[in-house]
């Protein structure tokens, strides 16, 4: 345990970021499969959309990379194209 009064508060500070960091790249992971599970339905359009603007507001937020997203959207593009062909 840190003795210097700022690490202990960059210790708060990293576990509350941590916390949010995991909810949203698990939000991610369950948008892609949802995306994938509407695929060649109804909602298909819906679903890739909401999917990709919770990609681009986890870049916005400094969760993941913006190399990173780009290359998840690619393949989900892909994905839900090969499904629905």
């Amino acid at each position: 345990m840190a003795n210097i009064k700022s690490q202990i508060k960059r210790n708060r500070q990293n576990e509350k970021r941590r916390l949010r960091n995991r909810a949203i790249r698990s939000e991610l992971r369950t948008r892609e499969k949802a995306a994938i599970a509407a695929a060649g339905g109804d909602g298909e359009v819906e679903a890739l959309r909401q999917t990709i603007k919770r990609i681009d507001k986890a870049v916005a937020k400094g969760v993941i990379h913006k190399n990173t997203a780009a290359r998840k959207k690619s393949r989900l593009a892909a994905r839900i194209k090969a499904i629905t062909e």
